[in-house]
């Protein structure tokens, strides 16, 4: 609040008194900023003093907490604190799951785009990728509502086709076959409306078709604009990343996906201790928390070390491709010169570096 001056009083209202001889300086006078000001410096002298005595204190479990809670946005760090973030991590992971636990801290690596390509032709619906990537990225493996998460969906879907029989079924009366036709209610062709909790018995069934949807990882995506701590971001290689530490869990992000890519922690994440894969990246399957957005990040793990993606690995089929979009010869630019390819939803403009095509 900007202080103004009183202006004297207007002639006749008396004369003010002579100065003494000897002026003291006026006391201050108490303002809103400066109070606010005093108790902002007062609050943050003794957050950071209670962050330095947990730090030299024997509780090694607690400094590292306070640590995690003071960083910087992990895009925003110097080497010098990413260091440190990883050191801290690898000792509170280790020590929770009884095991050497490496947090990778590897850069997106100059002139490579990653990019994939799928083969829906291929696809059996076996879910072999689903599991895989379950099991490679550390996702919550509950079996209560809200504590199961999987980052890819496989969409059964039913196939069909037009009827002779039910031609004149459908109508308004029944039996015309003009306002509605018979075929109406039955799917034609194949369809983008599915289930993907189904549990067959054998695959491929003979009458659906198989559709895998993940993180389209695009090259203007939605999620990153409405972000509004910018936890989320995409990163030089390609992949659109979340610094878990710094999310908040408002969910905006899952809301402008057109994907369903984002899966949010709403209870804490259950990681049996046998189960959690200790070679993680920070900005990948390193464990989450409870209240924190998560999603697909192609295995950076993996794939900046000249590795496939669990999923890519499993797939009993070769129906899914993965390489380097700018380099000629990858198999993913193999299959975009070469084969029938569209991206999902490209009316949105998203542009996403996730493809399908077919034979």
């Amino acid at each position: 609040m900007t202080q103004q001056t009183i202006p004297p009083d207007d002639a006749g209202a008396g004369t003010a008194p002579p100065a003494p001889a000897d002026p003291k300086p006026p006391a201050p006078q108490p303002s809103r900023r400066g109070f606010l000001r005093d108790g902002g410096m007062l609050g943050l002298s003794s957050l950071m003093g209670t962050a330095t005595l947990m730090a030299a204190s024997d509780d090694a479990q607690a400094a590292i907490e306070w640590g995690e809670h003071f960083q910087k946005n992990y895009r925003l760090m110097t080497p010098e604190e990413k260091a440190q973030a990883r050191t801290r991590l690898e000792r509170r992971y280790s020590e929770e799951y009884g095991k050497k636990v490496s947090v990778d801290t590897t850069e997106a690596q100059p002139g490579v785009l990653m990019g994939y390509a799928l083969n829906i032709r291929k696809c059996i619906g076996c879910r072999r990728c689903v599991h895989a990537c379950v099991a490679e990225n550390n996702q919550s493996r509950g079996a209560r509502p809200g504590e199961r998460i999987e980052w890819i969906q496989v969409l059964r879907m039913e196939r069909g086709h037009f009827s002779k029989d039910k031609v004149n079924q459908g109508g308004y009366p029944e039996g015309l076959g003009i306002q509605v036709g018979g075929n109406a209610y039955t799917p034609a062709g194949t369809v983008l409306e599915g289930e993907y909790r189904y549990e067959p018995k054998a695959v491929p069934e003979a009458d659906a078709t198989y559709m895998p949807i993940a993180c389209m990882q695009c090259e203007k995506p939605p999620c990153v604009k409405v972000c509004p701590v910018r936890t989320t971001y995409r990163e030089a290689d390609g992949p659109v990343v979340i610094d878990y530490n710094w999310c908040i869990g408002c969910r905006m992000c899952m809301g402008a996906c057109p994907y369903w890519a984002r899966r949010l922690n709403v209870t804490t994440p259950v990681l049996p201790k046998e189960a959690m894969n200790p070679v993680t990246h920070y900005l990948g399957n390193r464990p989450r928390m409870r209240g924190v957005v998560e999603k697909c990040h192609w295995c950076l793990q993996r794939t900046r070390h000249g590795r496939y993606p669990a999923c890519v690995e499993v797939c009993p089929v070769g129906a899914r491709k993965f390489g380097n979009l700018l380099d000629p010869e990858s198999e993913v630019s193999q299959v975009l010169a070469r084969k029938n390819v569209f991206r999902l939803k490209a009316e949105l403009n998203t542009f996403p570096k996730f493809f399908y095509f077919y034979d």
